[in-house]
Order: C-alpha cells, then sequence, then structure tokens
C-alpha cells in the first residue's frame, strides 16, 4: 500500500519512537481491515487512514497511563539508517529533537499539513478538531522550531545585528 511510508511518519510523529510507531502503524492497519466495510468511499482515503491512527495513538496512551509505563523516546531512531554527511546528519538529529520535544499536538498536526500536504479541514476532520485549533497548532508549532533553531544557531545574533 503506497500509504504505509506516510502513516509511519505519522505514527514517529505521534509516538517519537520507531519502534512504538511500528506497533501503532500495525494496529491502525488492522482497525482499518476489520472496518474496511465502514468506509465512506466519498472521503479522502488517507484522511480516514490518518483518523484510525490518530485513534489508536490516544487508545494506546490512555492503556499507557493506566499501566504507568514509561517508554523512553529516542529521537534519533526515525534517521538511524540515512546515509548523509556528517554535517546533514547532526542536522536531522537536531530537527528530530526539536520536532520530538514540541507537544504531541503540535507534532500531529505539523506532520498532517506540513508533511503530508493535508488541508486545514482535512486535518481538522482527522484530528477531530476545529480549524482554528490547527492553526493555531500549526503556527506554536512553527514559531517554537523557528525560536529553537535561531538559539541553537551560533550565527543568528550577527544575522540578527543590524547593520
Amino acid at each position: 500500500m503506497a500509504l504505509l511510508p506516510r502513516l509511519r511518519r505519522f505514527a514517529v510523529a505521534l509516538s517519537g519512537s520507531a519502534d512504538a510507531a511500528d506497533d501503532l502503524l500495525q494496529t491502525a492497519i488492522e482497525k482499518a481491515i476489520r472496518s474496511a466495510g465502514a468506509y465512506d468511499k466519498t472521503r479522502r482515503l488517507d484522511s480516514w487512514l490518518f483518523k484510525i491512527m490518530q485513534n489508536a495513538w490516544l487508545d494506546l496512551r490512555k492503556d499507557m497511563a493506566k499501566r504507568r509505563h514509561v517508554e523512553l523516546i529516542d529521537a534519533h531512531a526515525p534517521f538511524e539508517d540515512l546515509r548523509v554527511g556528517i554535517e546533514a546528519r547532526d542536522e536531522l538529529r537536531r530537527t528530530a529533537k526539536v520536532f520530538h520535544g514540541l507537544p504531541e499536538e503540535q507534532r500531529a498536526v505539523l506532520t498532517l499539513v506540513v508533511l503530508e500536504g493535508f488541508s486545514y479541514r482535512d486535518a481538522a476532520e482527522t484530528l477531530d478538531v476545529p480549524i482554528g485549533t490547527i492553526m493555531s497548532r500549526l503556527a506554536r508549532g512553527r514559531a517554537a522550531i523557528a525560536a529553537i533553531v535561531r538559539v541553537d544557531d551560533p550565527l543568528s545574533e550577527i544575522r540578527e545585528t543590524p547593520q
């Protein structure tokens, strides 16, 4: 299925770990197969699958809260197998660390809108929140990333100094 890589990326964004994402992806696909008869063909298939993924994640979080199980998050896991230069790899790790440091709601919106290309309306339907909430979470997520990147950039003060 062509949507699997996109669904896995969303699972990593939600869970923060490659291992948890794989489990979440499997759970979501199983739920989608079981409820295939309920799929409304007038809806986008990807929106329907992402909604199932979101609900599976919420169920998993509830279960984890009941057990009080805390998993260490490896922010670098999604990038372990990439064969890129040292600088690019460091930048990817830094970006992943910043991304996974954001609140879950912001990670989910950024993944759907920025990475997956969902419209605000489709993202709102998938996450079951108003469009205004999508817009504010997206703005806060982008601002948080920009602020962290500026703070970590040793040349940011030089670039921002008026001439």
